[in-house]
């Protein structure tokens, strides 16, 4: 069925050695994985970009990267630790221009405390958004003139809506929506969420970026598509309401899993 949303995957280069058809045949979504690392951005990581873009040769689909993310908040209240982040980001946007990624994943600064606190006193969610404005402003301009969007995708997020205000109260074509159905699945099993399909109904078009993966509702696993209890059918038709067409990027943590995962979403007629 050739009119199925047609599937991505997020990979480190040495998986791209070996699925490197997969990714390319069909210009499937890539998404990098690479790049996360402080001692990998403050190094010299252009031979790494070479070897995408040999790897890459003649591939047509929309690629991206995970963003740097270990130990950092784009939300903290130390104006010190703002600087790195924002340095951080520079040099995920860096990146981004070299390869000619047009995505950079990120982490939505909501945590579960957040959910039941935010509230507690008066300006609390606007203290919250001015702190990832002051980290986060000073790279959109850099964002836009390279034509890469920064995707905010759920962690802990229980509020559906949380990173969907936060991504509209910049008003600008840098910064849309991602969810991790894993991290959904979680915050609906363990904190009460609501189930991963009303994430996508959340989002709407503001979407432009999804992590697929299979979950129990209680941790971050990252299995396979089939093995959890992620509600894919509800997923899927979800995502078919949307026109903003996000990537739909198989993040497992087995790569084995990979090709596993598209036969099983083929095979239920939800992707190819």
């Amino acid at each position: 069925m050739t009119d199925l949303p047609l599937l991505g995957a997020a990979m480190p280069l040495d998986v791209l050695e070996t699925l490197r058809d997969f990714i390319v045949d069909e210009g499937r979504d890539l998404e990098l994985q690479d790049f996360i690392f402080a001692e990998v951005l403050d190094g010299d990581w252009q031979p790494k970009v070479d070897r995408a873009r040999k790897l890459l040769d003649g591939y047509a689909g929309r690629l991206g990267i995970h963003g740097p993310f270990w130990g950092l908040t784009i939300a903290s209240h130390d104006p010190e630790i703002r600087a790195v982040v924002t340095k951080r980001m520079r040099q995920g946007l860096a990146v981004c221009e070299a390869l000619g990624a047009t995505q950079m994943v990120i982490h939505s600064p909501v945590t579960t405390w957040d959910a039941n606190n935010l509230d507690n006193l008066p300006g609390q969610r606007e203290a919250l958004a001015e702190r990832v404005h002051l980290t986060l402003d000073p790279v959109i301009s850099q964002a836009e003139a390279a034509g890469v969007t920064m995707v905010l995708e759920n962690i802990e997020d229980k509020d559906p809506a949380a990173r969907c205000v936060l991504a509209d109260s910049f008003a600008s074509p840098a910064v849309a929506v991602s969810i991790d159905t894993g991290h959904a699945h979680y915050a609906h099993g363990s904190t009460g969420a609501p189930p991963v399909d009303y994430y996508v109904r959340a989002a709407g078009d503001r979407l432009q970026h999804i992590h697929l993966q299979d979950a129990d509702g209680y941790a971050d696993r990252h299995w396979r598509i089939g093995n959890g209890t992620v509600n894919w059918p509800a997923v899927f038709a979800a995502l078919g309401t949307l026109s903003s067409r996000p990537r739909l990027i198989m993040e497992l943590r087995d790569k084995s899993g990979i090709l596993p995962s598209a036969a099983w979403l083929n095979a239920a007629g939800l992707a190819r």
